[in-house]
């Protein structure tokens, strides 16, 4: 049986070491200056303040970084040696464990191992440093403040980030730098899924640094690198591939974020990141477990009370193993259980701790159906007093799908609810009490509002164009004077006689009214019509004096443009999670038959409407799930009139105050049309007076834009 103490603590201070990146070469210590004597930690002013202790005054104050993961301060002092008896030095007053100090070459590090990573200030007083460490970063996210909003950038109140780089290590890894304005600035670090989250807190991040980041052409475990504002928080996912551990460390003002491919150690007994405790080895033949557990409480500093039942012996040997992961094996190969308190460890057989703990929970209820009863009444805010009254005293369901009720009152408790004050009055155990007054706080709260704006805009471009003739000839013996002058009825038409041919102009020469029967058509193509209007005339009448005959040519042509653009901007505002409508329209009676045989009145709706679902999401966006309807009257049918619908369905995801286009329709309709009399329509020039051509194009577009903003608590909007 071997045990090597010594050896396990030096595995893991190495690995301390090397966690900040650097690597020292093995030298004597005998230009050491300085030598360290204690190192301790008190709390003074509510701060936690670790001492380090020399034999004379040191140089200047210490270099160092921090490590978030494993929580860690890494101090260097260069011509300094370690007069320490033995090298790990517990702490245990607060935030940090233990002081790991390793002497290597001619200087020192001292590695304060922590709960959680936090940031420090270092200063030299007489033959003392003192590092002042800021309150745990974790505790600070655990608990945001009050009121908090969610506006997205602060910068007059919180700094921003300068910048937010990546490079490629030389173990293929991949390195996140982020260059912070205030290094006292609180991070954290956490893995969530296949993701590594970086928050920084109350911090602004500039519009040039919101992008994402494609860095897998780098060759890293790294893929995408994705920056955004949350609030009054900066947020940074990376999203590596495949198994992957990460470091990170701050230096100054820059917070490096180190992510490499996971590395599988054939010494090591098992593979996973689920283990953070300090390394050790172990080499034991049949020995007694409970010297065993004596062993790894020497090594932690941890207070280990074992019970009188567990007895046994073991065999095992550890190599570069996660203190934590050897207890866990030693337990699960004794069928043991743990239960922590504080720095104590209870361990004892699972059937024990098993039937212990049933016991203390049959003495609970027993109390608890002893315990006197109190009332408590609530006032309410924000939500009505049945809807929080409901919530108290059933919901849920079963795995299988069953309703079943799980009241968060005890058998003995009650509740009323009244509407008129708004008020509950609550009967129950103290216990019970304060549970159900933590619940109601966070059910009692102000629901956010969304101003939802809609623009439909509807644009219309027609365009039309005919041309058309008329040919036809008229004979004037019939109704011709004696008279070399002459002039025909109507007032608007002109002739000269003579014995020569002449030119008349007129505006209507095939006006049947002034025509002699006799008269005839030759060529009827006029130009047509385009909606309500005609076209224009212009006619040429050639006669002969001496032939007494008319030839009649009529031109018609119209052209008619047009552009139309209709607006309609419906707005409405409603609650988080709470369907609105708002509606325009007409509504259009029909009769229908109903089931005695009669007939009845009914309407039907041609309506401008806007029917919107807004869900605000944690990071400041709106999910809206919207149905959009701009229906109007159209034509008159034989059983009534017909609606022309035009209706958008769908969801999207839009940023506060962001406009977004759901849809739109757009339609093109273009005809020609050519009339002409065979063959002579296709003699060039000349055929134009054998043919009739129409052209028309109308074209109709339809958008619809979205508009979202969350309203402030004071009534303005975000």
């Amino acid at each position: 049986m071997t045990v090597r103490p010594e050896l396990c603590f030096l595995s893991g201070a190495f690995r301390a070491v090397l966690t900040g990146g650097a690597v020292w070469s093995v030298a004597t210590a005998a230009q050491a200056q300085w030598v360290i004597e204690a190192v301790s930690s008190s709390i003074q002013a509510a701060a936690e303040v670790i001492r380090i202790d020399f034999d004379k005054p040191p140089d200047a104050v210490p270099t160092g970084f921090v490590v978030h993961s494993p929580a860690r301060i890494a101090l260097d002092f260069p011509g300094a040696k370690s007069g320490l008896a033995q090298a790990q030095v517990a702490l245990g007053n607060g935030n940090a464990r233990a002081a790991s100090v390793v002497q290597v070459g001619n200087r020192t590090r001292v590695v304060l191992n922590l709960n959680q990573p936090t940031t420090y200030q270092a200063e030299v007083k007489g033959r003392s440093v003192f590092v002042t460490l800021n309150p745990a970063v974790l505790a600070a996210a655990a608990a945001p403040t009050a009121g908090q909003d969610f506006t997205e950038n602060r910068d007059g109140i919180t700094p921003p980030l300068r910048d937010i780089d990546f490079r490629r290590g030389a173990d293929n890894s991949g390195r996140v730098i982020i260059d912070v304005t205030d290094s006292q600035v609180g991070a954290d670090i956490r893995q969530q899924g296949q993701n590594l989250i970086v928050e920084f807190l109350q911090t602004s991040l500039p519009e040039g640094l919101r992008r994402r980041l494609d860095v897998a052409d780098f060759g890293t475990p790294v893929q995408m690198i994705t920056a955004e504002q949350s609030g009054d928080r900066v947020k940074i996912v990376i999203e590596p591939k495949g198994l992957w551990e990460y470091n990170a460390y701050q230096d100054d003002s820059q917070l490096m974020v180190e992510i490499r491919h996971s590395k599988i150690d054939p010494n090591k007994l098992t593979q996973g990141p689920d283990y953070k405790g300090e390394k050790l080895s172990l080499n034991f033949q049949n020995i007694d477990v409970r010297a065993l557990l004596q062993v790894i409480a020497d090594f932690t500093n941890f207070n280990i009370v074992t019970s009188d039942s567990v007895q046994g012996s073991l065999t095992l040997r550890l190599k570069d193993v996660p203190w934590d992961q050897a207890l866990d094996i030693i337990l699960q190969a004794k069928n043991l259980g743990m239960k922590r308190s504080g720095n104590v460890l209870h361990i004892a057989p699972k059937e024990e701790m098993a039937a212990k703990e049933k016991a203390d929970l049959q003495a609970q209820m027993d109390i608890s159906n002893l315990e006197p009863v109190r009332t408590e009444s609530f006032q309410l805010n924000y939500t009505k007093a049945p809807d929080i009254a409901a919530q108290l005293t059933q919901g849920g369901s079963s795995g299988s799908g069953n309703a079943t009720r799980t009241s968060l009152l005890s058998s003995r408790g009650s509740v009323i609810a009244e509407p008129r004050t708004n008020q509950l009055f609550i009967s129950d155990i103290p216990s019970k009490l304060e549970q159900i007054r933590e619940m109601i706080v966070k059910l009692d709260v102000p629901v956010r509002q969304v101003l939802i704006e809609a623009r439909i805009v509807e644009a219309s471009d027609t365009f039309g164009k005919s041309l058309g003739v008329k040919l036809g000839g008229a004979d004037l013996r019939g109704i011709r004077g004696g008279d070399a002058g002459y002039s025909l009825g109507g007032g608007n038409r002109v002739a000269f006689g003579g014995n020569y041919n002449a030119i008349g102009a007129t505006t209507g020469a095939f006006d049947s009214a002034t025509q002699n029967p006799a008269d005839s058509q030759f060529i009827n193509l006029p130009a047509q019509s385009i909606g309500t209007v005609s076209p224009a005339n212009f006619a040429i009448s050639l006669f002969s004096a001496s032939a007494n005959r008319f030839l009649n040519l009529e031109i018609s042509a119209l052209e008619a443009d047009g552009k139309g653009r209709i607006v309609s901007s419906p707005r409405v505002v409603t609650a988080d999670q709470t369907k609105a409508l708002i509606e325009q329209g007409t509504e259009i009676p029909y009769e229908q038959a109903t089931s005695s045989g009669a007939t009845s009145i009914a309407f039907r709706k041609a309506v401008l409407s806007l029917e919107v679902t807004p869900q605000i999401t944690p990071e400041g966006n709106i999910i809206l799930d919207l149905n959009v309807n701009k229906d109007s009257v159209g034509a008159t049918m034989p059983g009534g009139v017909s609606i022309n619908t035009k209706k958008v369905q769908t969801q999207v995801l839009v940023e506060n105050g962001g406009t977004v286009v759901i849809g739109g329709i757009f339609e093109l309709t273009e005809n020609n049309t050519e009339n002409k009399v065979p063959l002579l329509g296709d003699i060039p020039v000349l055929g134009r007076l054998f043919k009739q051509n129409t052209r028309s194009v109308d074209k109709q577009e339809m958008l619809v834009f979205i508009t979202p903003k969350m309203i402030s608590d004071k009534g303005g909007v975000r």
